[in-house]
């Protein structure tokens, strides 16, 4: 009887001290579209968060103890990410990485401020994020204003003389991508035949079709997700349109090709120079193809977030919000991506936009010389 009270204070014990073992956790948050049209994203930045966290652990954690990965969802929906932020700057959470739409980064950044939260989006490219004068947020990303740029400089010199149309989604991401691309396009000399919005979730794009095919429309260039570029694109083949596509980083996901098929081939995207062919990759890469994971689109960027922020909080020696921002700020830091600096408003200071093109076996590989 007295061996099995000493066990059972044993096991007592070995649970209270694992319980404060637990307790020494430094949680911290990725957010994103975990569910919704969008999910692919939301798992990519999952993926590239919890390989992080895992190998951050096994170098020994941040500052001595050890990192707890919160997962949310919110949908890229605007409402359901600002309760989100509510929800991690409540439990004193001090650094997440997302969102991935910026219509959720925006309003999000706002409550995490309030909260004292350091934010980093791994994705959200629209310029607003960073140009509130917020203490709090950074992307390890480039805007919109870089890849609209970069867009519309690829269409005035390989669509010269041909009809371009612009789509928008009418979201933050979507408008505000087109938005650039056309003011880029403009001032290069070039005017679009056609200028249209549509809603984020439509389906049907027949009429839009029917537009682009009476304008003789070459390039249509669309601000917009993934999955209604490629419906556009599906319905201009079934109307017999040889139409090219192009469109932002958001078709940076293997979805993009399910939706299309061998159809997809030849869309066009700008995205950052892939960070999976980079020799401060091939480390991590190998790792995830090891757990028959492709590290496309954000999943290293996401990665990258984590890493920052964990150097930056080593330096400072703290893991509060304001005094790692500042590390941030000040420092350069090395990530599975390549050297990290920033600006007073926490975009990036090297980051280059480049052109992708997809085949017809569900690939997409890097135009040469099609960058900055």
């Amino acid at each position: 009887m007295k061996s099995l009270k000493l066990i059972g204070l044993a096991f007592g014990a070995s649970i209270a001290l694992s319980s404060a073992a637990f307790a020494q956790d430094v949680t911290i948050a990725v957010a994103g579209p975990m569910t919704g049209t969008e999910s692919a994203f939301g798992r990519q930045m999952k993926n590239g968060a919890e390989m992080a966290v895992a190998d951050i652990n096994a170098a020994g954690g941040v500052n001595g103890k050890k990192l707890a990965l919160n997962v949310e969802d919110d949908a890229c929906d605007p409402k359901q990410a600002r309760s989100i932020a509510e929800k991690i700057a409540g439990a004193k959470i001090p650094f997440v990485t997302g969102h991935y739409c910026s219509s959720s980064s925006i309003p999000a950044s706002e409550a995490y401020a309030d909260g004292n939260v350091l934010e980093i989006t791994p994705a959200s490219t629209n310029p607003l994020f960073t140009e509130r004068k917020l203490w709090n947020v950074a992307r390890v990303c480039g805007r919109d204003d870089q890849q609209g740029l970069i867009a519309a400089q690829y269409i005035a010199k390989n669509f010269k003389g041909k009809n371009i149309a612009i789509l928008n989604d009418k979201t933050t991401y979507g408008k505000g991508l087109a938005d650039e691309t056309k003011k880029a396009l403009n001032k290069a000399g070039i005017t679009e035949k056609m200028y249209e919005s549509y809603n984020k979730g439509d389906k049907d794009f027949n009429a839009i079709v029917s537009r682009l095919k009476r304008d003789n429309i070459d390039l249509v260039y669309v601000g917009g997700y993934h999955q209604e570029s490629g419906l556009i694109l599906r319905q201009m083949r079934d109307q017999g349109l040889k139409t090219i596509l192009m469109a932002g980083d958001a078709l940076a996901d293997k979805e993009y090709a399910s939706i299309t098929g061998p159809a997809g081939e030849g869309t066009l995207f700008t995205f950052g120079p892939d960070p999976r062919n980079k020799p401060t990759a091939k480390k991590i890469v190998d790792a995830f193809k090891a757990k028959n994971i492709d590290p496309e689109g954000y999943t290293l960027y996401t990665y990258a977030a984590m890493q920052v922020w964990s150097q930056a909080a080593k330096k400072a020696g703290t893991t509060d919000a304001k005094k790692v921002m500042e590390a941030m700020k000040a420092g350069k830091w090395d990530t599975v991506i390549g050297p990290i600096e920033y600006d007073a408003k926490g975009d990036i200071k090297q980051l280059d936009y480049v052109v992708y093109k997809w085949d017809a076996k569900g690939n997409y590989a890097e135009i040469k010389g099609s960058g900055t």
